[in-house]
């Protein structure tokens, strides 16, 4: 996981679907709304989406991504202003029964919706009158439906095993029945060049179906265990990606017609809902409450929460031990959770009426400091009771504390001052330290409880003598943006620094100078290919080794399959044929 969770919705999550850039997620819930997400960070971007009367089962975007389509089981459709998250058309009335499925046009006119009804309706996106429809001739409720790229036609995969493909003009089924399921066709689409047609069914199969003959390729691609809930094309075409009840997605080949990648596991509940990005490289799932996205070739999970906060992240912090994680975040809240499994094992600490702007462990994992606003507090981490506090900010927010190592004290960054608190009276035991000439970002102890040090968005650091408030070395001057993050090596006598400006530097305490650094990795990799200074090709990475990769700049990388290279014999060059095995 490298990037902050997915946090807001409160029920099942059954749809999920890319913008075209794939920069946005929309996801619609059971609990009656619809969110717009940042893909890369997992900020709700837009939302929640209040409208619907009951689940929302379907959501899409429009091609320019301005618009989302929504199908819920209050019976109606609703498209709606990505930027606003208003209504700008609809409801539309016209269905009997829950609508299960909806999707737009290539050119944002019109809009399609299946239901359980056992009809489909072609819709003017502005207007909300219904263009074309009702198509009838499915015998049960229609459980998907979806646009070929040109717009002339409609695929449909409904609970009498069936999937036929419509004439958007004339109604009329132009290819179909296509039979071979032997339960609910859950979910039907398109390739991108119209010539297949791909659909999942509760059978546990999926099938890939040529569109004008409704012969079936490679016949039923098996492997899943439960119901298969949602399938998709890549934008190539070459791969399918689906989920199921079973709890798992797997990617498929379509010209080979065998798995290739998955089972992917990580949700703990059926994924309802599965859609590739528009490069391919992505695939994003929709679970019980939970959205992720994997890296399509290996599986990873590159953005997933740990679930339980209903407002953003704002900080979080690993005990010493490191098996514990603590989390504050806009929602008021504060939880601690098990570092290895994401399970909460304590919380929420409820108190804070706003943002939970910093937390962190004290040095015996027992205690946890938080700063909202311009109050601190103290709990015990298992009880979840405030132990100490609040203490008055003296009205500028906190954005930065931590515990001395003996637990005795706390600092805390706030406005330009830094103060140092008792941590059990909640009194101010000196002066606040000035200096400072903007906000300070970051403030941690030294290992010997003597100094602290700070970070500011003056771009500098000092470093304080805990007892008198004196600068005893600084500013340290060198990154060019905001100080975001400081702390001390286990000796003291080394500082590390993280800057808005991209750079990590590591300072001497003693002289202020930079012993290493700043660390910029210049190396460049595209496609998996390393490109030198002059953008040729060096060499190529594996899928599986890329995100792992330990850079010239790395000391360390955490995660699966770290792999570290060995360039001591490496040559490159116009010689290449005089280079010997």
């Amino acid at each position: 996981m490298v990037v902050d969770p997915f946090q807001g919705h409160t029920d099942c999550v059954w749809s999920v679907s890319f913008s075209q850039d794939g920069k946005r997620v929309v996801s619609g819930s059971a609990d009656k709304t619809i969110r717009i997400w940042d893909a890369e960070t997992g900020a709700v971007v837009s939302g929640p989406f209040l409208g619907h009367d009951d689940w929302v089962k379907s959501v899409s975007f429009s091609q320019d991504g301005k618009r989302v389509v929504s199908g819920s089981d209050d019976k109606t459709v609703r498209v709606w202003d990505v930027e606003t998250a208003q209504v700008v058309s609809g409801p539309f009335l016209g269905h009997d029964d829950c609508v299960n499925s909806v999707s737009f046009s290539r050119d944002g006119k019109r809009v399609v919706s299946g239901s359980f009804d056992k009809t489909i309706l072609i819709w003017d996106a502005e207007t909300g009158t219904v263009v074309s429809g009702p198509f009838q001739g499915h015998d049960g409720g229609v459980a998907s439906v979806s646009f070929s790229q040109d717009g002339k036609r409609i695929v449909s995969g409904s609970g009498d095993k069936m999937i036929q493909i419509w004439d958007t003009e004339t109604g009329k089924v132009i290819s179909g029945p296509f039979q071979g399921h032997d339960d609910w066709v859950r979910s039907v689409s398109f390739s991108q060049d119209g010539k297949r047609v791909v659909s999942g069914s509760n059978d546990k199969t999926v099938r890939i179906w040529d569109a004008e003959t409704g012969e079936v390729g490679f016949g039923a691609f098996r492997g899943h265990n439960d119901r298969l809930t949602s399938v998709s094309f890549s934008p190539d075409g070459k791969r399918i990606v689906s989920g199921s009840d079973d709890k798992t997605i797997r990617i498929w080949d379509t010209e080979i017609g065998g798995m290739v990648s998955g089972p992917f596991l990580g949700h703990d509940d059926p994924v309802n809902s599965v859609s590739f990005s528009q490069d391919g490289k992505r695939v994003v799932s929709g679970s019980n409450k939970t959205i992720c996205i994997w890296d399509a070739e290996t599986g990873d999970v590159v953005s997933c929460p740990f679930q339980g906060h209903d407002g953003w992240v704002a900080s979080v912090s690993l005990s010493q031990d490191g098996k514990r994680v603590v989390s504050g975040s806009d929602d008021g809240t504060i939880w601690i959770w098990d570092a290895d499994t994401g399970e909460v094992v304590s919380g929420p600490f409820r108190g804070h009426n706003d943002c939970v702007d910093s937390v962190s462990f004290s040095l015996d994992g027992k205690r946890v400091v938080s700063a909202y606003d311009d109050m601190l507090c103290i709990w015990d981490v298992e009880t979840g009771e405030m132990v100490s506090g609040p203490f008055p900010g003296y009205g500028s927010y906190s954005t930065s504390v931590a515990f001395s190592p003996d637990g005795k004290r706390v600092v805390s960054g706030s406005g330009k001052m830094i103060r140092i608190w008792d941590a059990e009276t909640g009194e101010m035991v000196i002066d606040p330290f000035l200096g400072h000439v903007d906000t300070v970002n970051s403030v941690s102890f030294s290992q010997d409880g003597k100094c602290v040090v700070s970070g500011s968005k003056d771009k500098t650091i000092r470093i304080w003598d805990v007892e008198t408030g004196d600068v005893v070395s600084g500013p340290f001057q060198g990154h060019n943006d905001c100080v975001m993050s400081v702390s001390f090596s286990q000796n003291g006598k080394h500082v590390v620094s993280g800057s808005s400006d991209k750079t990590i530097r590591v300072w001497d305490v003693e002289t202020k100078d930079v012993v290493s650094g700043p660390f910029h990795d210049n190396s460049t990799m595209q496609d998996g290919w390393i490109l030198g200074s002059n953008s040729e090709l060096l060499f190529w990475i594996p899928p599986i080794h890329r995100t792992t990769l330990w850079r010239p700049s790395n000391v360390c990388v955490m995660g699966p399959n770290p792999t570290k290279l060995d360039l001591g014999r490496f040559v490159h060059g116009t010689s290449w044929q005089r280079c010997r095995t």
